[in-house]
């Protein structure tokens, strides 16, 4: 019977087939001939020249059992390194692309019986790191390659310095910090005195906006307002201040006003906090390390946890992360916009932005609750933000 023409329906058929993968144990790897059925098979392993294959295999089936295994192991490998890289994936995903070149070694002729087999070998070995799931085995290539680890090793290098230069930074900061409470704790503890007039018919009048650095007795009057002095020029005469006792009375007069000065103005800070975070917020991703997925994008802060972090989520993607207050900055809106003041005497107050002062870095605040609503403070950028 003559042979079917190029373009007859059984030549076609017969190309295809011919293309495609066959059956795995209808293949004889000694003979690298693939049979399609049962029937062809048994009628290879009969024939004289796969009998002469195995003569040639039984003087030493161990030889011929590590040539195929290595073929494999070094083919498996060398696809999972060019297509993979290092990353995790299904070891059955890449047997699939490995077993599509069609002059590839077969497994029945190597030492593993089952792909679970081989995974499992490969994890022994430490040629690859292996983890079974409920969805299989995956497996992630370790890259030995010299140049890679060189280059592993200066990155982690790079970063620990970067690492070093944060902590010596941090510790600076730190021994400053010390060092100025060390400083403000060997401060003499100040001593109130009582306000005393010397006639009654003397005026006193308080200029907290005066600010006296001198402690001679010619200085005291610096309290006094100007216009005070000229309404009291005429109906005053001062003593003369030559004798030591009154110029020390006046002098303990001068430093009883200073510390009250002082005393509002401590008071104001002590409403300053170093944790800032508040739910319901604007704020901005500042931090590099999240890549620029997330870099210099706004979240919104749904949860604050143990004051200096908080659970945000991004406004673009919608993930939600969790970060540290340092990572984040305040968002300041334009004007006419409501925001909340996260820190100082008026913490967590919602008031309307009404003007921004770029040369201060701060922003005019109307009140919008609370019982001093409708009045107007001046807040820096990091003590407000745009409410969500």
């Amino acid at each position: 019977m003559g042979k079917a023409d190029f373009l007859t329906p059984k030549a076609i058929s017969n190309r295809i087939k011919a293309k495609g993968l066959q059956k795995l144990r209808w293949y004889c790897q000694m003979c690298q001939k693939q049979c399609r059925d049962e029937n062809g098979f048994k009628c290879h392993c009969m024939s004289e020249s796969h009998q002469r294959q195995l003569l040639l295999a039984s003087e030493n089936p161990t030889k011929f059992m590590d040539y195929f295994s290595n073929e494999f192991k070094s083919d498996f490998l060398e696809l999972l390194r060019r297509r993979f890289g290092t990353k995790r994936v299904h070891n059955n995903i890449v047997y699939n692309e490995y077993i599509s070149h069609r002059e590839h070694v077969h497994m029945n002729s190597t030492q593993w019986e089952t792909l679970t087999d081989f995974t499992k070998w490969l994890g022994r070995e430490g040629l690859c790191k292996v983890d079974e799931t409920p969805k299989g085995w995956y497996v992630q290539y370790i890259d030995r390659d010299p140049e890679t680890i060189r280059r592993q090793e200066e990155q982690a290098r790079k970063k620990k310095q970067d690492l070093d230069d944060e902590e010596r930074s941090a510790k600076f900061i730190e021994e400053q910090v010390r060092r100025g409470q060390d400083g403000k704790e060997s401060d003499e503890t100040p001593v109130y005195t009582e306000l005393k007039r010397e006639s009654e018919e003397e005026k006193v009048v308080f200029n907290l906006g005066a600010c006296s650095s001198g402690a001679g007795p010619s200085k005291s009057s610096a309290v006094l307002g100007a216009s005070a002095l000229k309404a009291s020029a005429s109906s005053i005469k001062r003593k003369d201040v030559s004798s030591g006792s009154d110029s020390k009375e006046k002098r303990k007069k001068k430093s009883a006003l200073e510390e009250i000065m002082e005393l509002e103005v401590k008071k104001q800070q002590s409403f300053k906090t170093d944790y800032w975070l508040q739910p319901n917020i604007v704020v901005k991703v500042i931090t590099k390390r999240l890549g620029e997925k997330y870099h210099k994008k706004k979240a919104v802060v749904m949860e604050v946890r143990d004051k200096y972090s908080a659970v945000v989520k991004m406004i673009d993607s919608g993930d939600k992360l969790k970060l540290d207050q340092n990572h984040l900055e305040t968002v300041i809106p334009a004007p006419g916009k409501r925001v909340l003041i996260l820190n100082g005497p008026y913490r967590d107050t919602e008031a309307l932005l009404e003007g921004i002062d770029e040369k201060n870095f701060c922003a005019t605040l109307t009140l919008d609750s609370g019982h001093q609503r409708g009045k107007r403070v001046d807040t820096a950028y990091e003590d407000f933000s745009k409410m969500a």
